[in-house]
């Protein structure tokens, strides 16, 4: 039998393997604190859960979705007023089967088979395995420290930048963490219209910042609409990511040419599924305020913690995961995770799996509580690995 020469061969996410390593170790006996993939264990508001319920004990809600129910149009246009003061039409509005859904297609109905596509290294797995299956040309711009992980628009090569096609940005930041402000945004707007090139934002973390004002949109800046369109999650915000439900908002012409495409491979969401994003998006916004308390308890546990210890990382200020240096006894990401979970139990990612500029880092995910993570900590102390 053959197999695609793209991807008949292609390696599994490393949060398999990570996962089979974890499944391996508590066979034998061990306990792992998971702090790898970034879901929340933290429950939805009881009205969310309420609203999907009574939902999905209507006949009807079990048919083809096909469309945004009008109520759900509503509570998008009425959240990024609130939120964001950005005004949106129903034409700037698709609904779509999470963001990895959304960013996995939308260089299919933009770019022609070799045109080139920006994206950032490290970056979110999806922002360029979603291009690759549209057979572009990927472009990488890296994401380093000494920019605070901010995009350096000056660096891209004149001769890439008047042939790309599509770029994509994710601010606040997975894995760096890094959140831009609008000084970014505005040049990242007259970047893309002096070169004819679609942005298409990632924004899942907008209401993850600790320290801070809370995020911004990418449509909040004049001209964004004419250049791109943005990702909206309620994943995260409101802890609902087994529901997969996301937003794709702003140019017209992008989401009508989206919207055509994804017809041909999705009938909708199901409206039991729109109930909860309704009722999420118009009811009380407690469960964001929560969790962003939460999760700066847990970043000041963790950060604070692994200082203490001797491992000197920094205080993550946004998102719901923390960028680490590996400690100054290890050159290889991927080796130390391995040994952090062998010898240690804690379970993280290495910073190479995001890309190349990733290698030297791990991810650790803010999925455990309080109590659990000064018991990461303590393990990291106590197996030695730091000193070794």
């Amino acid at each position: 039998m053959n197999f695609s020469e793209k991807f008949g061969n292609i390696n599994a996410n490393i949060l398999l393997d990570l996962d089979d390593a974890r499944k391996e170790l508590e066979a034998k006996g061990r306990k792992v604190i998971n702090l790898s993939i970034g879901t929340p264990d933290m429950p939805p508001g009881d009205f969310v859960m309420k609203a999907v319920s009574e939902a999905m004990l209507e006949p009807e809600n079990y048919k083809y979705g096909m469309t945004e129910s009008p109520e759900l149009i509503s509570a998008v246009q009425q959240w990024y007023k609130r939120r964001y003061n950005v005004e949106l039409e129903a034409e700037n509005i698709l609904a779509v089967n999470g963001s990895q859904e959304g960013i996995a297609h939308i260089a299919f109905p933009l770019c022609n088979r070799g045109d080139i596509v920006l994206v950032p290294d490290p970056c979110y797995q999806i922002f360029s395995f979603g291009p690759t299956m549209a057979d572009v040309q990927l472009e990488y711009m890296p994401l380093l420290k000494e920019n605070n992980y901010i995009i350096d628009l000056d660096a891209i090569p004149e001769e890439i930048a008047r042939k790309a096609k599509m770029m994509v940005v994710s601010y606040p930041n997975n894995p760096t963490t890094a959140h831009a402000d609008r000084d970014f945004y505005e040049r990242l707007v007259a970047f893309a219209k002096k070169y004819d090139i679609a942005v298409i934002h990632d924004n899942a973390y907008s209401e993850l910042i600790y320290d801070y004002e809370p995020g911004m949109s990418f449509l909040e800046v004049d001209g964004a609409k004419d250049v791109g369109i943005e990702f909206n999650s309620l994943s995260k915000s409101y802890n609902l990511t087994g529901l997969r439900l996301s937003f794709a908002l702003g140019n017209p012409e992008i989401i009508k040419r989206f919207r055509a495409f994804r017809s041909q491979i999705d009938y909708g969401i199901s409206r039991g599924i729109q109930a909860a994003a309704i009722a999420a998006l118009t009811g009380p916004q407690d469960v964001v305020v929560k969790n962003r308390e939460e999760y700066r308890k847990r970043r000041d546990a963790l950060c604070k913690g692994l200082n203490e210890i001797g491992w000197k990382v920094p205080l993550t200020d946004s998102t719901m995961f923390t960028w680490f240096p590996i400690p100054p006894n290890y050159i290889s990401s991927t080796r130390f995770t391995f040994d952090l979970l062998e010898k240690a139990g804690v379970l993280c990612v290495p910073g190479v799996s995001f890309g190349e500029h990733g290698e030297g880092y791990v991810r650790m995910a803010l999925v455990q509580p309080v109590e659990v993570l000064e018991r990461a900590v303590a393990n990291i102390k106590e197996s030695g690995i730091l000193n070794e």
